[in-house]
């Protein structure tokens, strides 16, 4: 058992902190001395600590309350959706830190501002707070949806030059991804129209068909003929949207996420969703 002042001096976090965190239900001591002092042990240190990974990810303190209160709550599953989301804010401070060596070099680079998602990214933040349900009934849950914000942050510049491909703005790609999230509900139950459904059965059958053997050779023409008829499937249900080497990338690293793994993983197969990458990946590097 550790004293409050002595997990303070372990941890960082302050005396007044852990008081709080107390007060509102997120970290209870493990029991309370005669006198009234808090006393903590193991587990409430490991609760500590899988606290901490969560603020450092940006969460609120309701949103990790809540979190840690599911029933359902997997405390290693949560380390390793954490661990992915700090790779991925790592990688993105080594890319801002790269773009930093190349400007005291004196070299001329792209501007921030053209490529800026924040007011986007502020409104996913905005939809997940406002509609919890609608996120767990279409993403599976909501550290899902954080995985999808991550993504986001990650491939900014990626996915910025595909919104001024296809809006010719990003204000006006904001605009039209901050109407849709208003009115997802009633969007996601009105677009499923026939044509729609099809085209989702298509795909189905095209992603089925890539990965009925996860042992066959991804460089086989067999398998690289299958990417390829997946890609003019994309090409000719996306409004023309060109497969470029951004676009592909933002499909591979797509297949590369936890949040899309697992549902790959459940409707194809275990270890489908890492073959997909790897036979995107191959067609990328040698179409």
């Amino acid at each position: 058992m550790k004293t409050i002042s002595q997990v303070a001096e372990l941890t960082g976090i302050s005396i007044r902190a852990l008081q709080y965190y107390d007060e509102i239900g997120l970290l209870k001591p493990s029991e309370l001395t005669p006198s009234g002092y808090r006393l903590y042990d193991d587990d409430a240190l490991q609760k500590l600590q899988q606290i901490l990974f969560f603020k450092e990810l940006g969460f609120r303190l309701k949103e990790i309350r809540e979190i840690l209160q599911k029933p359902d709550f997997d405390k290693i599953a949560a380390f390793k959706k954490q661990k992915e989301l700090l790779l991925l804010k790592r990688n993105r401070t080594d890319r801002l830190i790269q773009l930093l060596s190349r400007l005291e070099k004196g070299e001329q680079c792209m501007s921030f501002k053209e490529f800026d998602l924040s007011d986007y990214i502020d409104a996913l933040e905005n939809f997940k707070s406002r509609n919890t349900d609608d996120i767990i009934k279409h993403w599976g849950s909501i550290e899902n949806f954080d995985l999808f914000i991550q993504k986001v942050k990650e491939d900014e510049s990626e996915v910025a030059k595909l919104a001024i491909k296809h809006f010719g703005s990003i204000e006006n790609y904001t605009e039209a991804m901050r109407y849709n999230l208003e009115h997802f509900s009633e969007i996601a139950e009105t677009q499923l129209t026939e044509d729609v459904k099809e085209i989702g059965q298509q795909s189905d059958r095209l992603y089925a068909k890539l990965t009925a053997d996860l042992t066959a050779d991804v460089s086989s023409p067999e398998i690289q003929s299958i990417v390829q008829e997946i890609f003019q499937f994309i090409q000719k249900n996306s409004s023309g949207v060109s497969l470029s080497k951004p676009y592909l990338n933002v499909l591979i690293n797509a297949y590369s996420s936890e949040y899309v793994r697992n549902i790959a993983d459940a409707k194809y197969g275990e270890g489908a969703s890492d073959y997909i990458v790897k036979a995107f990946r191959y067609y990328e590097e040698f179409s």
